[in-house]
């Protein structure tokens, strides 16, 4: 993670924030709720408002009120942050590649991605 971290690719976005976008871009609509947002990035929940309000106030992302509960936000990305996105992603993907996918064949990582599913649905509280 240090290598990662100090080859990150991006002066326009932390690699929290980069990590926050990418867990959005995966959701289906490309949009999450805040409180499954905190679930699944590194930091603490109050970290992931600021760092939210933050890409919000760029036009990275959108703000709206949850239709389903009024106690809740959706976070969507927006165009141009999905075009941020994407252009990071593919600078920082070299470098996971060039530090992790040398070291491990194609069996090496299906099992890798098994185990960190296991771990975390065991987190998640996920009995399956």
């Amino acid at each position: 993670m240090r290598a990662l971290a100090a080859e990150f690719p991006s002066d326009r976005i932390s690699l929290n924030e980069y990590d926050v976008l990418f867990n959005i871009t995966r959701a289906p609509g490309r949009q999450l709720r805040l409180r499954d947002l905190n679930r699944t990035v590194l930091i603490t929940q109050p970290s992931v408002s600021r760092l939210v309000d933050r890409l919000a106030a760029r036009g990275l992302v959108r703000k709206t009120d949850d239709p389903t509960d009024g106690r809740g936000t959706i976070v969507a990305i927006t165009p141009e942050g999905f075009e941020l996105f994407r252009g990071v992603a593919v600078s920082h993907m070299d470098a996971i590649t060039r530090h992790v996918g040398g070291a491990l064949d194609d069996d090496d990582l299906t099992t890798l991605a098994e185990l960190c599913d296991r771990l975390r649905s065991s987190v998640a509280g996920d009995t399956n």
